[in-house]
């Protein structure tokens, strides 16, 4: 089985492998934590050599015997001795009951670095306070940047690769298929689509009304970046004949975004610098998913997709991310991390003076000395005539680029 590396991740890893934490890689359903796993046992093996490494695969067959915390508990007494070089590394824990307390042991003797999977909707964050208590550290993986998509399909880096990568978005498995063929594109994308809902939405959740599901998941895509709340939501859609309340449709969103299918981005008062709770933007975590529920239309949404790959290649960096409301306008996103903050504003093409107007004077507005870049699919990036300081940058460039 070939294992193409991902070294942003494996490198992330590595940094804070044996700190006294256990790490935790968390992300949707068929973005590649698996191998990443893999590769991971590989280095391990390759450069410490003496290490005691125990790997179980829990979405397979292999492993079946261990299906609850005394077994974990057992398998890793038995093959990591006290004072050794040791790794316990599990993929989808989620499936072996109460694995938590078999970790939690492991971790209090110090006898393993512990490095586990889990399909997210099932170790989400608020779970994993509870269940480890604190002792983890939450690595989250995505699917395919720009970079990985070129190296996974061996494409070249033009222009019409860029737009196969708008269109198709970056799950792993894609690479199996011809990109080319619509339908292969199409029923694999639905597969994982559908996996992703029913195993971690409808049977995690208890979801009862899967046809209003399915609805909402759609008017999310079709609406992806703009302001909605639930309230909004379920007016909206009581319109079309969903007849479905506020708390319902609060919960449903919940429970999507907990199985990142889509992630919600709060609303961030750049002048009075204060959250608004009330209404989100959402994004979808993988835009081939998105693009799938409208139909591959993505001519006719091209800015809505443009926002998403921007800001998930920022999320992909370790950005927290909000969107900037100013008194008189927006901006798509505001990009902080550690002490570090960033501006950007994402259109399609600078093509009219108004449009340069609107997107550069949004951050012109800002009165601060933080970068600010303009993302656009024009063929010429660069500084524009009567806005100094703001940086144009072509999307293609963006996507190659490191903050």
């Amino acid at each position: 089985m070939e294992i193409i590396r991902r070294q942003m991740y494996l490198d992330h890893i590595i940094s804070v492998m044996n700190k006294g934490m256990m790490l935790v890689l968390v992300g949707q359903r068929r973005v590649g934590k698996s191998y990443i796993l893999l590769d991971l046992k590989k280095w391990i093996k390759e450069n410490e050599p003496t290490a005691n490494i125990v790997y179980l695969d829990k979405e397979h067959k292999v492993g079946d015997e261990i299906m609850d915390a005394g077994a974990l508990y057992r398998m890793a007494i038995e093959n990591l001795p006290i004072g050794g070089r040791n790794y316990l590394l599990v993929d989808e824990v989620q499936n072996i009951e109460n694995y938590q307390d078999a970790l939690r042991s492991l971790y209090t003797e110090e006898r393993c670095q512990i490095i586990v999977t889990g399909s997210n909707a099932y170790i989400y964050s608020s779970e994993l306070g509870t269940r480890l208590g604190g002792r983890y550290i939450e690595i989250p993986i995505y699917s395919l940047s720009y970079t990985e998509f070129l190296e996974f399909h061996k494409l070249p880096d033009t222009e019409d690769s860029l737009q196969l990568y708008l269109k198709v978005g970056g799950l792993p498995g894609l690479r199996h298929f011809d990109l080319g063929d619509n339908r292969q594109v199409s029923d694999y994308i639905q597969g994982v689509y559908t996996t992703i809902m029913m195993r971690d939405v409808v049977e995690r959740a208890n979801i009862r009304n899967a046809t209003f599901l399915t609805n909402l998941a759609k008017f999310v895509a079709d609406t992806t970046g703009k302001p909605v709340s639930p309230t909004n939501i379920a007016n909206t859609m009581r319109g079309q004949g969903d007849k479905i309340t506020k708390a319902i449709t609060s919960d449903y969103l919940e429970y999507m975004s907990n199985a990142l299918v889509f992630k919600p981005i709060l609303r961030y008062d750049i002048h009075g610098k204060r959250l608004f709770e009330q209404t989100f933007k959402y994004y979808f975590t993988d835009h081939g998913i998105r693009n799938f529920l409208c139909g591959f239309k993505v001519r006719q949404s091209i800015e809505k997709v443009m926002e998403t790959v921007v800001l998930n290649h920022l999320l992909m960096q370790g950005f927290e991310v909000t969107v900037g409301a100013l008194r008189n306008g927006e901006v798509d996103f505001v990009a902080e991390r550690d002490e570090k903050r960033i501006y950007f504003q994402v259109t399609y093409l600078l093509a009219s003076q108004e449009t340069i107007d609107r997107e550069f004077g949004n951050l012109n507005a800002i009165q601060d000395q933080y970068p600010k870049y303009v993302v656009s699919m024009d063929p010429i990036g660069g500084e524009v005539d009567g806005y100094p300081g703001i940086l144009h940058i072509r999307l293609r460039d963006f996507l190659k680029m490191s903050f």
